[in-house]
């Protein structure tokens, strides 16, 4: 049986780890003290439960209860550890203390699975510090290269590698740590970060597939000069030339059908950033997404020769760098089909949906069968300090989670 007292138990002690004194919102940003410290908690929650426990370089952990059967598969739960600056305080974190709770009423009913579970605890899933998401599970998968660990960096300039060693990790280790344990399915709670679920009136969300970004930074080279002194027809300005790309992402992807995709600006950095000189160099973060492949790759070649003619027409150099470029996940009939069977069993209210956003669970979708359940957020705010939910549906969530982790092992 889910417990309501031990699930606010575990989020009131990671609110007090995670929060900076004078700044609004939940700051556990990835390898920070806030993110070390919740880490630490969560671990110690694992060993509570007597699990056996595996580290890898990248920080990521799994704790396991052993299955009846030492040689079947496990099921993998779990979700994300760190938060987005000033965040809220459920994205993330909902999933892991959903697994944790799953594990605990197991124990209390005595009962043991065929299966082994392992409960994920993901590192560096949010794109805030380094510019690219769900680094942590990637890492797990082997997807992480030397030197992209070197070219991540964040805005103090410290690379992802660097990071890493000053955590006490081996860097050099991660490109070749891959996690090779057979997973008969991978299933991760999580809050919506949208307004359907609240807005129709549902308490679950069974997840149809996972939209994933393509990431760019542009490096625009403009030519900085005196505000008063240059002529309107002489200047290469940077900022205006981020300024027609900036509208022209917007109209592309407005335009992209039938398959939705979205194309965002969120960030622009323009030098010197001084009122009396044109803007030279600036850098724009463009991020692009869809569940489905094709569309986003249809938009990202738009928005490129969109750049490339921007670049000629103004006579400004343009420099593209890729950050990520990552694949959009379609769950399986065979996992949509058993988790709809156990929420009609369980009389659950739910509906099937997309996630817009990127989770770790779509970096499984080519190793095991991924299932992914959504809950409702409050106005569907999310990375906000005003993200909140209803303790109830976490608690439904969580006991769905645990009525599907036994129907899986069944089969």
């Amino acid at each position: 049986m889910i417990h309501k007292d031990r699930l606010q138990q575990h989020l009131n002690q990671m609110h007090a780890l995670s929060t900076i004194e004078g700044i609004p919102g939940i700051n556990r940003v990835a390898f920070t003290e806030q993110d070390w410290q919740g880490r630490a908690y969560l671990i110690d929650c694992l060993k509570e439960l007597k699990l056996t426990i595996q580290y890898d370089n990248f920080g990521n952990v799994v704790g396991r209860y052993k299955g009846l059967n030492p040689s079947a598969p496990a099921i993998m739960i779990g979700s994300h550890t760190d938060s987005v600056p000033q965040g809220g305080h459920y994205d993330g974190l909902a999933g892991i203390v959903a697994a944790i709770e799953v594990v605990r009423a197991l124990q209390t009913s005595n009962k043991r699975l065929e299966s082994p579970i392992d409960i994920a605890l993901f590192m560096c899933e949010e794109s805030s510090r380094f510019g690219s998401a769900t680094l942590g599970s990637q890492a797990m998968r082997g997807q992480l290269s030397k030197q992209r660990l070197i070219q991540l960096s964040d805005k103090t300039g410290l690379s992802l590698y660097e990071v890493l060693q000053q955590r006490g990790m081996d860097p050099e280790k991660v490109p070749h740590g891959s996690y090779h344990t057979p997973l008969k399915a991978f299933l991760e709670l999580h809050i919506e970060q949208g307004l359907v679920l609240e807005t129709t009136k549902h308490q679950l969300g069974i997840v149809t597939g996972i939209a994933a970004p393509t990431r760019y930074k542009v490096h625009i080279h403009g030519t900085a000069g005196h505000s008063g002194a240059t002529p309107m027809t002489h200047r290469h300005d940077g900022l205006c030339a981020a300024a027609d790309i900036i509208l022209a992402t917007e109209r592309i992807a407005k335009a992209y059908e039938p398959t939705p995709v979205v194309a965002t600006i969120g960030v622009i950095e323009a030098t010197p950033g001084v009122m009396n000189v044109i803007p030279g160099e600036v850098t724009l973060g463009l991020d692009i997404r869809s569940i489905s492949n094709t569309a986003k790759t249809d938009v990202a070649e738009d928005i490129l020769a969109a750049i490339t003619e921007i670049s000629n027409t103004r006579q400004i150099p343009i420099d593209l760098e890729l950050i990520a470029n990552e694949t959009p996940l379609m769950m399986s009939k065979t996992m949509l089909n058993a988790m709809e069977t156990v929420a009609n069993k369980g009389n659950y209210n739910y509906m099937t949906l997309p996630s817009g956003a990127g989770h770790d669970a779509m970096n499984w979708g080519d190793y095991t069968d991924v299932g992914m359940i959504f809950i409702p957020c409050e106005k569907g705010i999310s990375h906000n300090p005003a993200e909140a939910i209803n303790i109830d549906d976490l608690v439904a969530g969580t006991q769905y989670l645990l009525e599907l982790v036994q129907y899986l092992d069944q089969q």
